[in-house]
C-alpha cells in the first residue's frame, strides 16, 4: 500500500526538497504551506497535493489533515518543518517578535503534533519528524530567541518519544547545520529597537558571518535525504545531524570555556 507523508512549510527550501524526494520515492505527498496558490511548481507533480496550513492557525491544521485523509486515505508521516529565524540581540526584540517566534517554531509545531496524534494512536502507527537545528543543541551569538525555540523543540521531542512509543508512534529529530535556504533571506527576521544602537556592531559581524556561511552551504536536498533516511530507519534512533561540521562532537568533548571560545572565533570574528 502506498505511504503518505504530510509536510509543513513545503513551499521552499527543506520542505520543498523533501516533498519532491518523497514523491520520487513513490510516496503520496501532502505539501502544506500558508499560500498554496503561489506554488505552481508543486501543483504539476503527480501524487502530490498542496494544501493550506498555517501552523499558527489550528483550524487550518485540522483542515489540512482532513483534506489529506480525504485525498489519500491515510497519513503515515508528519514532518514539522515550518519555522523561521529571528536574529538580533534579545534586548532589541519586541514582545510581538518574541511571541511570534515561539508561536511559529514551538507552539505551531506542538499544535500539528496534537492534531495528528489521535489519528496515529487509533491506527497504532505513525512517525513524527521534527526539524530543529544544530541551534537546538548549540547556541550562537545574536540568536537567543531562535535558539530558545529550537532547544524547546528538542526537549519536547525527546520527552514525547517516551509517551508515544507504546502506541508504535515514532519521533525523529532532524538537526541541520548551515543549509542554503531562505533561512538566510526571506525566512529570517531581525530585531531592532529604535534608539538602541549598542548591539549594532556586534550583530552586524554575526550577521555577515552567518550569511556567508549559509550562501556557501549545501542546499536543502541533503536535509531531505536525511529526513527520508530517518523515516525509513527502523531503529529507535532519535536524532539525525546534517552538516553539523563536527560542532556537536566538540560540544560533547570539550570543556565549556574552550568550546565557547571556538564559537566566538568562528561567528564573531
Amino acid at each position: 500500500m502506498d505511504k503518505v507523508i504530510l509536510i509543513t512549510g513545503a513551499s521552499t527550501g527543506i520542505g520543498l526538497h523533501t516533498a519532491k524526494l518523497f514523491q520520487a520515492k513513490n510516496w503520496k505527498v501532502a505539501a502544506t504551506m500558508r499560500s498554496p496558490d503561489k506554488v505552481t511548481e508543486l501543483q504539476k507533480i503527480v501524487d502530490l497535493e498542496c494544501f493550506r496550513l498555517d501552523v499558527t492557525d489550528t483550524d487550518s491544521i485540522k483542515e489540512a489533515i482532513a483534506a489529506t485523509l480525504d485525498r489519500f486515505g491515510r497519513i503515515d508521516v508528519v514532518v514539522n518543518n515550518a519555522g523561521y529565524g529571528l536574529l538580533g540581540a534579545f534586548e532589541t526584540a519586541s514582545p510581538e517578535q518574541i511571541e511570534r517566534q515561539f508561536e511559529t517554531n514551538v507552539l505551531g509545531l506542538m499544535s500539528v503534533c496534537r492534531e495528528i496524534l489521535p489519528y496515529f494512536r487509533e491506527q497504532k502507527r505513525g512517525t513524527i519528524v521534527n526539524v530543529t537545528s544544530i541551534g537546538g543543541r548549540v547556541t550562537f551569538p545574536a540568536s537567543s530567541l531562535y535558539n530558545a525555540t529550537k532547544w524547546a523543540v528538542e526537549g519536547f521531542s525527546e520527552s514525547l518519544h517516551y509517551e508515544l512509543e507504546p502506541f508504535n508512534i515514532r519521533v525523529k529529530i532532524i538537526e541541520p547545520g548551515p543549509i542554503k535556504t531562505d533561512f538566510y533571506d526571506r525566512s529570517r527576521e531581525s530585531t531592532k529597537k529604535e534608539g538602541l544602537t549598542a548591539y549594532d556592531s556586534f550583530v552586524a559581524r554575526v550577521d555577515e558571518t552567518m550569511t556567508k556561511g549559509g550562501l556557501s552551504a549545501p542546499d536543502g536536498e541533503i536535509v531531505a535525504q536525511k529526513i527520508y533516511d530517518a523515516v525509513t530507519d527502523t531503529s529507535k534512533r532519535l536524532r539525525y545531524g546534517v552538516n553539523t561540521k563536527g560542532l556537536l562532537v566538540l560540544r560533547r568533548l570539550l570543556p565549556e570555556r574552550l568550546f565557547y571560545a571556538i564559537i566566538k572565533k568562528i561567528i564573531i570574528k
